[in-house]
């Protein structure tokens, strides 16, 4: 994700200052430098850096951040409330019309991921704020892009409106515009041409599309790869059009992030939506403290939750977790639990959200990782209802055929059945506290304490409560 290198500098900068008794000129200008290093190397924009720093000095030295009980916190959330005013202080939400046709235009540069970030964004204001979308292929420039917006609209159920790339883009919009009015559609997006580069002819076709439809709003794709060079692109957009937003796509690669903690401030446009992947359904709407929070490692639990109650079978999920605490725990609960872990998406992203967390995510190599899940579930699926609520009876033969059946050896089958095992006594062991009512949080903090002694020794010490 963006923000990885900028995040995990920041976040041992913060752990360091946090843990200072008293907060001093001096150490807090050593915190100031390690942060300024920090944001620079995450290409975040010279006078963003130093307004920034200016910023969180002047609040540090108040006499309630001086005297308090602890200095070094009351200086992190200074940090943290800065980076939220970097980023947008609120969340920047789509403007909809109270009646008629609200008109959403999306601009951008070739190669930005434009269209694809039309159909994501029309699924999430289908589904999530049950509006009723049209799209409008208006890129008439390159032909791929009307079939792939084709694509996109029978993908997420809605329907794309185009007169095909001999039709000029005006004309369609205007055809678009009045098929949208005869058959009760409340939002239209327009998916305009983009350009390898912004020249005349491009800038105006947008301004006459605009001029035509008077949009409500107009979001300007950027790529999270470019860094600086957004505020750039967003400033001549800018300059032209009466942007409304930012919509960063690519925000799962390796960027440092600096363009996107930048151009709030540089030209005032907020973050709308971020693109993290390539499906349809990777595209979130963008919350400025909840990506602070991120940076800073301390998670983000609320956008965890939303997207497990989005992409996860709550009603599976909750009976299996019923059944691992009353004990009734089989291998076909195993295997439901890790199609629901699958769903969220790499361990590693659901790691960065766990507060406390975001430090071992690096520690987990995903290609491993899916590559045990999928042995894990072969050999579960290989096996009989019975033998998967009893592997305890398995002999050896049956064994042998499992591991021929899931394309795995002999010792991994039996690798799977002895943790099963452990986990189906963890899961015992709970259930049976938290029907004494002895599941307590001294209790689970004796576990936590027990379990980081079994951890080799670089590993303990680390804060894992959350």
């Amino acid at each position: 994700m963006a923000f990885d290198s900028l995040s995990e500098r920041l976040n041992k900068t913060m752990r360091n200052i946090a843990g200072k008794g008293k907060l001093t000129d001096s150490n807090m200008e050593d915190m100031l430098k390690e942060v300024r290093l920090a944001l620079l190397e995450a290409d975040v924009n010279y006078k963003v850096v130093k307004d920034f720093l200016n910023s969180v000095r002047d609040k540090a030295r108040g006499e309630d951040v001086l005297n308090s009980v602890e200095p070094g916190e009351q200086l992190v959330k200074i940090v943290h409330d800065e980076i939220i005013a970097l980023l947008g202080t609120e969340q920047a939400e789509l403007q909809f019309r109270p009646s008629g046709i609200t008109v959403i235009m999306m601009v951008g540069l070739q190669g930005t991921g434009k269209t694809t970030s039309v159909g994501k964004i029309a699924r999430i204001v289908k589904n999530k704020m049950n509006r009723k979308p049209l799209l409008i292929a208006a890129d008439v420039i390159r032909p791929a892009a009307i079939d792939q917006l084709q694509t996109l609209g029978r993908e997420i159920d809605v329907e794309v409106y185009t007169e095909g790339p001999s039709v000029k883009a005006l004309d369609t919009v205007r055809g678009g515009m009045a098929y949208a009015a005869e058959n009760g559609f409340d939002t239209v997006f327009i998916d305009t041409a983009g350009r390898l580069h912004i020249d005349e002819e491009l800038m105006q076709e947008l301004s006459d599309i605009n001029s035509l439809v008077h949009a409500d709003e107009i979001l300007l794709t950027v790529d999270a790869m470019t860094g600086q060079d957004i505020v750039n692109v967003a400033r001549s957009f800018a300059q032209q059009l009466p942007l409304t937003g930012l919509i960063v796509t690519k925000f799962d690669g390796d960027s440092r992030g600096g363009g996107v903690l930048s151009v709030k401030a540089i030209t005032g446009l907020p973050v709308k939506f971020v693109g993290e992947g390539e499906k349809i359904d990777d595209m979130d709407i963008f919350y400025p403290d909840r990506m602070a929070d991120r940076i800073l490692g301390m998670g983000d639990v609320v956008s965890l939750v939303e997207r497990a109650q989005e992409k996860m079978d709550l009603e599976a999920a909750e009976k299996s977790a019923e059944r691992m605490m009353n004990g009734q725990f089989t291998m076909e609960d195993m295997l439901v639990q890790f199609e629901q872990i699958q769903r969220l998406g790499p361990l590693g992203g659901i790691m960065k959200m766990l507060p406390g967390f975001n430090q071992y995510a690096d520690m987990i190599d995903e290609a491993k990782a899916s590559d045990s899940m999928k042995h894990t579930k072969a050999i579960i699926q290989s096996m009989t209802p019975y033998e998967r609520a009893h592997p305890d009876k398995l002999r050896s033969t049956m064994k042998k055929r499992i591991a021929n059946g899931s394309g795995t050896s002999l010792t991994e089958v039996n690798k799977l059945i002895n943790q099963f095992e452990k986990m189906k006594k963890a899961m015992g062991l709970l259930g049976n506290m938290q029907r004494s009512g002895r599941l307590t949080e001294e209790n689970l903090d004796k576990m936590m304490e027990d379990a980081q002694e079994k951890l080799p020794p670089q590993y303990r010490g680390r804060n894992w409560k959350f």
